[in-house]
């Protein structure tokens, strides 16, 4: 078992006030003797969960299910385009979880869920009983919303959202690409997986170009009239690659009411709803996203696309044993990033053992916080901090939190340190 004790996880977790709340009355266990908690998806949410879950009470059975033996994280994905990151870099397994923590893994996919019976069945055939199902299945694509852009088109122009080939194919794509070159980042609107994340892929991008093409153009194609951490990016980008001149190497364009329409993959153009055309070299069109397939197919999520859960204990509206968490749940105001994943998984693996164990549910704070590259010495970052409000909604508590300053050059240097460090820490707290 792992060296941090319950005592002092309950002292340090991020997240958990001091107040206590009801909990639930208790239920059979449909496992018999010890309860038996399983987590589906192994991402930042997944895999704190199952490993938390552990920690706070080490007779509760835990099995993840993950398809992947290993893991590539998205956080980081982005630095393989300046050079400075490689997919063996960014992929970690479970060895730990297992050993160190005694998780169950089965690399399976699910193949239907009987909610009634509180049984998964797996595509391998085995069949998994549960006494409460955690589900962190992170997100999936709107493919219908923009004609000619759909599962084909993306092993051409590559979103590269999901880190992994597709994040070595367009890193390929902008390799072979010319100098003088264009570069078009189509960017969805909100929600998203991680909000500043194009925003550090044209950064990245643009550092390598300025190095070995710099007569190329980035062109941010945005559906929305603003993004996170925008004064600091354009800030950066004035610094490092003349943004608002003739000659930048990145230009923002709002398209809030102007939407992109079509794909035509022939000419490598993109047509808004006016008929404005994008032609570019290299095509990155990150699509709208929902929660991903398995949470649609079995009716966890709503018409938003998300799927709606008590933040307190993170169950889902739609089944009281479910839980949902990380970027397939509805936290609004928490962004969708890797932290706030994490932060949700260690509130709700204290909710789901202190309703096993039928005692009070601790009040939740949660945490967000995101590190960007503009370049490798210059970093920007942005954190909240949330709890619920007299409403039961998820609120930002006032004073806490913020945005690195502007134009501190140390800072930025800084907070370029600090954007490794805390990736490092991130995979550590998670999956070691």
């Amino acid at each position: 078992m792992a060296g941090l004790s319950r005592r002092r996880f309950l002292q340090g977790i991020a997240g958990l006030g001091a107040g206590v709340l009801s909990g639930c009355g208790g239920v059979p266990l449909r496992s018999g003797g010890k309860a038996h908690v399983v987590v589906v998806g192994g991402g930042f949410g997944g895999a704190t969960a199952a490993k938390y879950l552990r920690l706070l009470d080490a007779n509760i059975q835990v099995t993840l299910i993950e398809p992947k033996a290993k893991y590539i994280t998205c956080p980081g994905s982005n630095w393989l385009f300046a050079g400075l990151a490689n997919l063996d870099q960014l992929t970690v397994d479970y060895q730990d979880l297992q050993d160190r923590y005694g998780v169950k893994l089965l690399v399976d996919r699910i193949s239907s869920l009987d909610a009634a019976q509180r049984q998964l069945r797996l595509a391998g055939g085995q069949s998994v009983t549960y006494d409460r199902l955690i589900m962190s299945p992170g997100i999936d694509f709107r493919w219908d919303a923009m004609a000619g852009y759909d599962q084909a088109a993306a092993e051409q122009f590559p979103h590269a959202w999901q880190a992994g080939p597709q994040t070595l194919l367009l890193a390929r794509q902008l390799q072979a690409m010319p100098d003088g070159g264009v570069v078009l980042i189509a960017v969805p609107a909100d929600p998203y997986r991680c909000p500043p994340g194009p925003y550090e892929r044209a950064s990245m991008m643009a550092y390598w170009l300025k190095q070995h093409k710099p007569r190329s153009k980035i062109l941010i194609l945005d559906a929305k009239r603003s993004f996170s951490k925008q004064a600091l990016f354009e800030a950066g980008w004035t610094k490092h690659y003349g943004y608002g001149t003739t000659n930048s190497l990145i230009e923002w364009l709002s398209l809030a009411d102007n939407p992109l329409l079509q794909l035509d993959k022939q000419n490598r153009v993109l047509t808004s709803e006016f008929g404005d055309r994008f032609r570019g070299d290299v095509l990155n069109i990150i699509p709208p996203q929902t929660a991903a397939q398995i949470a649609l197919q079995h009716g966890l999520a709503d018409a938003t696309g998300w799927c709606p859960v008590r933040p307190l204990t993170g169950q889902s509206l739609f089944d009281e044993f479910i839980h949902v968490i990380g970027d397939a749940a509805h936290y609004a105001p928490i962004p969708k990033s890797a932290f706030a994943a994490n932060s949700e998984a260690k509130a709700c693996a204290l909710a789901v053992t202190s309703l096993i164990n039928q005692t009070a549910i601790a009040e939740a704070h949660w945490l967000n916080t995101c590190y960007s590259l503009i370049a490798p010495d210059h970093g920007i970052s942005v954190a909240g901090v949330y709890k619920l409000d007299a409403a039961n909604a998820i609120a930002p508590v006032k004073g806490a939190g913020g945005v690195s300053a502007r134009t501190d050059a140390q800072v930025a240097a800084t907070e370029a340190d600090y954007t490794r460090a805390v990736y490092r820490s991130l995979i550590a707290d998670t999956f070691g």
